[in-house]
């Protein structure tokens, strides 16, 4: 398998997974032209990218690989979690989202959180899914212009800086996505 169709139009997302997956040949919904939002109805990530999967699968066949990921707050029990995208509400908006956040934690010492991804891979033969997890802090305010969504108040376990003041090649490397990325590409590697 060396074709793919990622089920997104976060733009972010695909440029992050081209990156750690140069020698894959990625299609987009962007690329096939399919405008339409896939409803993430699950009560959990695994359930929100097999959906995202299944539904460009039916509608496209091939190899498809969809994700979901949640920061999970440990002082929020758990929040944002399966709904971090629309954490404050519809449409999605990530300051909204970051102020939300801040303001919920406000006098909260316990910071611990993370981010966990499950990519869900969906071909004609199987389903199999891949996690990744990376521990870390939520910061007191927003650091940062790079990465997207919640990476200007997450520093991971081992670093002094947010995930927007980290260089790409770095973040990849560690966080949540590039770990999920990482089992992903030796399963590849493996069924070659």
């Amino acid at each position: 398998m060396s074709h793919f169709i990622f089920a997104t139009h976060n733009s972010h997302k695909v440029k992050e997974l081209k990156a750690m997956l140069p020698q894959l040949q990625i299609k987009t919904l962007i690329d096939l032209n399919h405008q339409d939002e896939i409803a993430e109805t699950a009560s959990d990530l695994k359930g929100n990218a097999l959906i995202k999967a299944q539904e460009i699968y039916d509608l496209f066949g091939g190899a498809v690989i969809a994700d979901d990921t949640g920061l999970e707050v440990l002082a929020l029990n758990g929040a944002p979690g399966v709904r971090s995208a629309r954490y404050a509400g519809e449409p999605k908006n990530d300051t909204k989202n970051l102020e939300k956040l801040l303001g919920a934690l406000k006098g909260e010492k316990n910071r611990k959180a993370q981010f966990r991804t499950v990519i869900c891979l969906l071909t004609n033969e199987k389903t199999l899914y891949f996690e990744g997890i990376v521990k870390g802090t939520i910061s007191e305010k927003a650091v940062g212009i790079g990465g997207f969504g919640y990476d200007p108040v997450f520093v991971p376990d081992g670093f002094n800086q947010s995930f927007a003041e980290l260089p790409p090649e770095v973040k990849n490397h560690i966080s949540h996505r590039g770990l999920a990325v990482q089992k992903l590409v030796q399963y590849l590697q493996g069924a070659r």
